[in-house]
């Protein structure tokens, strides 16, 4: 079942990203308003993981 779920989501994850190429270079409407969701989901993951990454780290440097 995790198997199944997970092909699923790397389903979702390739089909976001070749419409954000296909955005870029012109595509349609949907493929624009798909890349518009995938690029804002993409920068949600990265902010969630290095506010993950920060919360145990001491701020500051020792130089």
């Amino acid at each position: 079942m995790a198997v199944l779920v997970l092909s699923g989501v790397l389903a979702i994850v390739v089909g976001g990203c070749v419409c954000v190429v296909w955005a870029a270079r012109g595509g349609p409407r949907w493929a624009r308003t798909v890349a518009a969701a995938t690029l804002t989901a993409g920068e949600l993951v990265r902010r969630a993981g290095s506010r993950g990454r920060n919360s145990g780290s001491s701020s500051g440097s020792d130089d």
